[in-house]
């Protein structure tokens, strides 16, 4: 019977900490409004979503000090000169990656072949790593 009691009490506690809590948050949409303009208002918050990225931006909005003929003419010289590299696959280039091979097809291929034989390639969708 005593902890039917503890139970009931503990029980009663515990609803009556999270109702205190529910009750206390019930703020209608129209309050939340009013008070979010008049905190935008009183410069508490600032207004809108880009209000953050205008002042993260206003030192870099700097105006520029050189004329769009003159950058354009820079780049091209340095474009002419090889400072500059152009095409898609201007950062994928690696030293050597171009060059022709020494070893032709047929060598190639029985290289390969005599791998597969002594079990040094692995099978397709394996792992790579010789046995």
């Amino acid at each position: 019977m005593k902890t039917r009691n503890v139970l009931t009490v503990v029980a009663a506690a515990a609803f009556a900490v999270f109702a205190q809590g529910t009750y206390a948050q019930q703020v209608t949409k129209e309050e939340r409004k009013a008070e979010a303009a008049a905190a935008t208002k009183s410069g508490q918050i600032a207004g809108g979503e880009a209000a953050g990225m205008k002042a993260e931006n206003a030192e870099k909005a700097k105006p520029s000090t050189t004329s769009k003929s003159a950058r354009k003419s820079e780049t091209a010289a340095a474009t002419k000169s090889g400072k500059i590299a152009h095409g898609e696959d201007a950062n994928m280039k690696t030293p050597g990656a171009n060059t022709p091979s020494t070893v032709d097809k047929s060598q190639r291929k029985a290289d390969t072949a005599a791998a597969n034989k002594s079990g040094k390639l692995a099978p397709a969708g394996e792992n790579p790593t010789p046995k």
